[in-house]
């Protein structure tokens, strides 16, 4: 789990280090026990005529981006990882469109009866899902997207836990 206070270091940290021009607000920065994850804000476009000229526009930009600070991000990125033993990936958001570069797929070892195995085998035969590996990704995300509230209360007590016991007796 990680504190709140680890969390406002990592922000401070890329916050001083991220160069201004690479943002028109702060980096949304998010962190697990694999992986720091840095969304950089970036100017949107100038509306197209059309929905798909500006997300067309949107999407060139964030390319250009990923190709133009390559060098500087790998920099940044080999010293927070040094720093903080985890790996560093980066996404970019403008207007409406995110994209997020190589981040972490982590393998995730699970244990099921026969009823949840059935579950993920329906949604690989439907063609929901292409393996019980996908399938299982897939429930994640539907459980993250309609409980997101009561994920983030969740979280927000196991931080305040978390915080708790870093302020007890050591051993």
């Amino acid at each position: 789990m990680i504190t709140n206070e680890a969390l406002e270091r990592v922000r401070g940290w890329f916050s001083g280090r991220l160069p201004q021009d690479w943002q028109t607000e702060p980096a949304d920065i998010s962190i697990d026990r694999d992986e720091i994850v840095v969304t950089l804000h970036l100017p949107d476009v100038e509306p197209g005529q059309t929905e798909a000229e500006t997300e067309g526009a949107r999407a060139g930009r964030a390319s250009a981006f990923r190709e133009d600070t390559r060098e500087q991000r790998i920099a940044i990125a080999r010293e927070a990882q040094h720093r903080y033993e985890r790996t560093v990936s980066w996404g970019v958001r403008i207007g409406e469109h995110e994209e997020l570069y190589t981040h972490l797929a982590s393998p995730t070892m699970t244990r099921l009866r026969q009823p949840q195995r059935q579950v993920l085998d329906t949604l690989v035969d439907a063609g929901v899902a292409r393996s019980r590996a996908d399938a299982l990704a897939w429930c994640v995300r539907l459980v993250a997207q309609h409980e997101d509230d009561w994920l983030a209360e969740l979280r927000e007590a196991m931080t305040h836990v978390a915080d708790v016991r870093t302020k007890g007796p050591t051993a």
